[in-house]
């Protein structure tokens, strides 16, 4: 729980699993939504992934991101327990 809180504690990294509510986006899309360096984003990504908020498929050259929503109830979930 501790790196899922960290994860979305990050206004870039909010902002990024706002704009994969959508569906799955690559790593280029995801970017191209930013004013920072692709290296920002790809750290951001890599702290989300590790935070297992979201997952990634291969395809070709391109790695497609999107969320994992098991993990994105686990939370709604465990913030239930407060109310």
């Amino acid at each position: 729980m501790d790196k899922i809180l960290k994860a979305v504690s990050d206004p870039t990294r909010r902002e990024i699993l706002q704009l994969l509510k959508n569906g799955r986006k690559s790593a280029g899309e995801i970017s191209n939504k930013f004013s920072i360096s692709d290296a920002a984003i790809s750290k951001h990504l890599s702290i989300l992934k590790e935070a297992n908020l979201v997952r990634t498929q291969r395809q070709g050259k391109y790695i497609f991101y999107e969320i994992n929503l098991s993990v994105v109830e686990e939370i709604i979930t465990w913030f239930a327990n407060f109310f």
